[in-house]
């Protein structure tokens, strides 16, 4: 099987910085996309931002200039630098990853999530 298990989130002053990081573990074959997305309470789950095998990346309108996804393949890891952080920003963030595992003779391709890692930014 696969897990993701992120780290990084805390507690920080409006303004100030976090980096989260999401590690994939397991019979991994191949990893395309990765993301993150963030749950604040009483709100739907939302994309914060991803970025693919490539590199390419996306982010949320709320989140442009502030905060940089990277990913390194080697690692199976997906970053998330977050700057600038308001307290609307605060949740729980999620990370996700389309995960190709072997599946007898050929390939099984779904969609892994992270337990969740709290992130406030609150003075």
């Amino acid at each position: 099987q696969v897990q993701l298990v992120e780290s990084g989130g805390g507690l920080v002053q409006p303004g100030g910085s976090l980096r989260l990081s999401c590690a994939a573990s397991g019979s991994i074959f191949s990893i395309a996309a990765m993301g993150w997305y963030r749950q604040a309470p009483g709100k739907q789950r939302e994309l914060v931002a991803t970025i693919t095998s490539g590199s390419s990346t996306n982010y949320a309108d709320s989140v442009k200039g502030r905060f940089t996804i990277s990913r390194d393949n080697a690692k199976n890891t997906v970053y998330l630098q977050m700057n600038s952080l308001k307290p609307e920003d605060t949740a729980v963030y999620y990370c996700s990853a389309r995960v190709a595992i072997r599946f007898g003779l050929g390939l099984n391709e779904r969609d892994y999530w992270g337990q969740g890692t709290q992130v406030t930014a609150s003075s």
